[in-house]
């Protein structure tokens, strides 16, 4: 895997390719003197985590046969500074989804234990270093 960066101006702002070709705005905050024209590099890590386990569970849920309307994934991530650096990496990370559909709860609890444990390569990269847990509720369908 590989991606390219090209500065946009003579601040922060790059613009981010990756092999599948979609641009990705990355920039710095505004009291640092970046212009707020893209998101930052932590929060593309959350972002990339959120994203890899997202495919996982509605691509298993789909071999379960469940029907997800809707579903939103929100990502938290605590940082702590480390001693004799200015690097504050995420040492906790919570995922919650929020699952609309006439799901089946344990079909969804499993779905996100295998992607936590078995298939998101963005959870194993995190693993060594952040605790990462998960959550999730299910708003029913009406008929």
């Amino acid at each position: 895997m590989q991606v390219e960066l090209v500065r946009i101006d003579d601040a922060f702002h790059f613009q981010a390719n990756g092999m599948s070709g979609v641009p990705v705005d990355i920039d710095a905050a505004e009291n640092i003197g970046g212009h707020n024209a893209g998101s930052r590099p932590m929060e593309l890590l959350l972002m990339g985590l959120g994203g890899c386990t997202a495919i996982d569970v509605i691509l298993i849920m789909k071999k379960q046969r469940q029907v997800i309307e809707d579903l939103k994934i929100s990502v938290s991530g605590e940082r702590e500074k480390i001693e004799g650096t200015e690097m504050t990496p995420f040492r906790k990370i919570n995922i919650h989804f929020q699952f609309k559909g006439n799901i089946v709860e344990e079909k969804a609890k499993k779905a996100i234990e295998l992607s936590m444990e078995k298939y998101c390569s963005a959870t194993a990269q995190f693993s060594g270093s952040a605790e990462i847990t998960h959550t999730f509720e299910i708003e029913p369908v009406l008929v």
